[in-house]
């Protein structure tokens, strides 16, 4: 049987910051199920929440820090969780990178690499746990010095490296790497220096046995200047060692059939319900209940994201008979402009700023189109989650939307392949080309119904994409 120790910041439901906490509380279950003695290791934030039972293990000293382990389980799996419990590094108000006030912690690298020391103690069954784990599978730069680590010690673990994100690569000053009493010989321009810095993700990217990212497209873009952030030579050097995983999605949680947190249950033979829940939206956003397409966005109101293109957008779009919806968080100049168009256009829009899973449901289940107009996206799970509500995506042809999105084209609606709107350049001009695409078809009803029976056809389940990491765990030992 594979074990794997499966490194992580953040997993859902535990505490959640973004798409990686949904990976990390989903694949761990996936592995199990395909076989693996898979554990998850994280650190113990105030912030955590857990219905489940918490037991003291062991203490572990590193740098003459003392941490405790404690064992829970992910809620409703049987997935063993190990917290990493050091009070004077994670026992504070916020979330793991930011505090309350949203500034990013001071000792960040501090709390990350003492976080690493300790899954390598543990990888090395020198955490008193009883248990080694064949793999050691890391998790963006949070995770990033394990590998790096590890490629210090005798008779370790083979390490994969997923990359979640490429944009955010920890990086700090010189100073932190005598500061954290990291071992000289890392220190080197092929090892976890980057242009005089430290940097947490080169420890996983130039270290690790393997390494994924989450989607085949986004695995070649890294390897450009546009998206290698600096380090595309490094990961052109490595591409043999590169592979693209789809993440899936949790289809039990996203289930339109079966989901506690919408109003109308429905699937591809009951179809005509989902306009019960979009009645139900409407009225709980206090809009018009009116058959004109809602569009919708889940999003962190961020450039990267393509908030400012929808921006560009809206004067026209508000024109057309439509409604929008929004519900998010992110950059505050962006948020009051989406409160003055908000205040502009009470009857044809609604914006919640901020986040709210239950709503976020409701969004999937009662929206017609969903809008995802990111000028990058490595994966991204809202395209899968509303292809599985029969709420058509508008997405950028990037990363993983370029991956799971098939544009209504005439041969792709004509062999029932398409099952969304797919531009390519990032500008408000093409997006809003792809919006008035999506009116003409959402106009044709039988079209539109087959565009929503094609997406809720496919199947994003983690099953599919565990059974890839799997055979990637098997050449590696």
């Amino acid at each position: 049987m594979k074990k794997i120790l499966f490194v992580t910041s953040e997993a859902h439901p535990l505490i959640k910051t973004g798409g990686l906490a949904d990976v990390s509380g989903s694949l761990p279950k996936a592995l199990a199920e395909a076989g693996a003695d898979v554990r998850l290791i994280m650190p113990k934030y105030q912030a955590i929440k857990t219905t489940e039972e918490i037991y003291y293990k062991s203490t572990v000293r590193v740098n003459e820090t003392d941490a405790n382990i404690l064992e829970t389980r992910l809620p409703g799996a049987q997935v063993l969780v190990w917290l990493v419990d050091c009070p004077e590094y994670f026992n504070f108000p916020g979330n793991p990178y930011v505090d309350e006030q949203g500034n990013a912690w001071e000792n960040s690298a501090g709390r990350f690499a003492l976080f690493c020391r300790i899954a390598v103690e543990v990888a090395m069954d020198r955490g008193y746990l009883d248990w080694t784990p064949g793999i050691v599978h890391c998790n963006d730069w949070q995770s990033g010095l394990v590998p790096a680590l590890l490629s210090l010690e005798a008779n370790r673990p083979a390490t994969v490296f997923t990359i979640h994100n490429m944009a955010y690569q920890g990086i700090f000053p010189r100073s932190a790497q005598a500061s954290l009493n990291l071992p000289k010989e890392l220190w080197n321009p092929d090892g976890i220096e980057f242009n005089g810095m430290l940097s947490f993700i080169k420890g996983g990217l130039a270290y690790a046995d393997r390494i994924t990212t989450v989607s085949p497209t986004y695995a070649g873009e890294i390897q450009t200047a546009e998206f290698g952030y600096g380090l595309e030579g490094l990961l052109s050097y490595r591409n043999d060692v590169l592979t693209g995983i789809i993440n899936g999605i949790d289809a039990d949680q996203w289930d339109p059939l079966t989901d506690p947190q919408i109003d109308e249950h429905y699937n591809v033979s009951t179809l005509s319900k989902k306009q019960l829940n979009k009645a139900a939206l409407q009225k709980k956003l206090s809009l018009p209940i009116d058959d004109v397409p809602i569009f919708a966005l889940i999003s962190r109101l961020v450039e990267q994201k393509g908030i400012d293109l929808i921006l560009e957008c809206l004067p026209e779009m508000l024109s057309l008979p439509l409604q929008f919806i929004l519900l998010g968080r992110g950059d505050k100049h962006f948020e009051q402009q989406l409160t003055d168009v908000a205040k502009t256009y009470p009857d044809k829009t609604a914006f919640t700023i901020g986040y709210d899973e239950t709503l976020a449901h409701l969004f999937e289940a009662g929206a017609d189109i969903f809008l995802m107009p990111s000028r990058f996206e490595p994966c991204g799970l809202n395209q899968l989650y509303s292809q599985r509500y029969g709420t058509v995506p508008i997405v950028r042809k990037t990363g993983g939307l370029a991956d799971t999105v098939v544009d209504a084209l005439p041969e792709t609606l004509g062999n029932n392949t398409a099952t969304g709107f797919v531009f390519k350049d990032a500008t408000s001009g093409a997006l809003m080309e792809a919006i008035k695409r999506a009116l003409i078809v959402y106009s044709q009803a039988k079209t539109w119904k087959q565009l929503q029976i094609s997406g809720m056809q496919k199947d994003y389940s983690w099953n599919k994409s565990a059974k890839e990491y799997m055979a990637l765990y098997e050449q590696l030992n």
